[in-house]
């Protein structure tokens, strides 16, 4: 009951590469369990979806641009009590990309807003749901540069169009001509259209103060907070300095108050 000679070449052919690695295997396992030839061609089939399925997903994390692998399950919710864990595993289950809403995120800094943010995106992508994980720094360069291209079209088709865009760090730097255009143009083609996480450090109320143009300013945060899930992160920061790297500063500052 050895595979036919022909069965590889068919099958490169065909590009079922997940077929052929493991072909052999399936064929020990099928004679040694006496498998109905439909309960092989099953198993094979399985593997076959299994190696897309995978491919599909390494090509979705790699594509979405994450800073890194973080998880909610990572994540420490002991050491700050005051985060709504329950909202963030609720939002973890994508309904809100689904009804194309949302997630605006808020809190100081070292709370844990880019983490969340890309834990949610991971979730998604494993939802197979294509993600794009950037800054507002780096979205509103790469659309200004693009310009001097003739690439415009192109990139603000790719940022418009994906399902979840999240915009990590949103206000850290002021919105100024002509980049609140651009932002302005992105969000409006967005809203109730594709669902977008955006985290900052400013509250909520602040957030229009990013923009010089208030009236642009305005009109963009409407856009961003109709029907979105707010988030606020409050509590202490995760990015404390080691207990010897403090001492050693409260060492060198009574030194020179000396």
């Amino acid at each position: 009951m050895q595979p036919r000679p022909d069965i590889t070449p068919l099958l490169k052919k065909l590009r079922l590469s997940g077929m052929l690695e493991s072909l052999e295997i399936r064929n020990k396992q099928a004679i040694s369990d006496k498998m109905a030839y439909t309960e092989f061609l099953s198993l094979l089939l399985s593997d076959e979806v299994a190696r897309r399925d995978q491919k599909k997903f390494t090509s979705r994390m790699r594509k979405a641009g994450f800073r890194s692998s973080k998880t909610l399950e990572e994540f420490d919710f002991d050491f700050n009590p005051k985060i709504d864990k329950r909202q963030l595993y609720d939002l973890a289950t994508c309904k809100f990309i689904h009804e194309k809403a949302c997630v605006l995120m808020t809190g100081p800094c070292g709370t844990g807003k880019s983490h969340i943010a890309q834990a949610l995106g991971h979730y998604a992508v494993r939802q197979g749901i294509d993600v794009r994980f950037t800054t507002q720094s780096k979205l509103l360069a790469t659309l200004h540069a693009s310009k001097a291209t003739q690439t415009y079209a192109k990139q603000f088709k790719a940022f418009s169009q994906v399902p979840l865009l999240i915009m990590d760090d949103f206000g850290l730097k002021p919105v100024r001509p002509p980049h609140d255009e651009d932002l302005h143009d992105l969000v409006a083609q967005r809203y109730e259209h594709a669902s977008t996480i955006i985290t900052s450090n400013l509250d909520f109320q602040e957030w229009d103060r990013a923009f010089e143009n208030k009236l642009l300013g305005s009109a963009t945060i409407d856009r961003l907070r109709h029907d979105a899930s707010l988030v606020y992160l409050d509590g202490p920061s995760y990015r404390k300095p080691k207990p010897n790297q403090a001492l050693k500063k409260e060492v060198e500052k009574s030194q020179k108050s000396a």
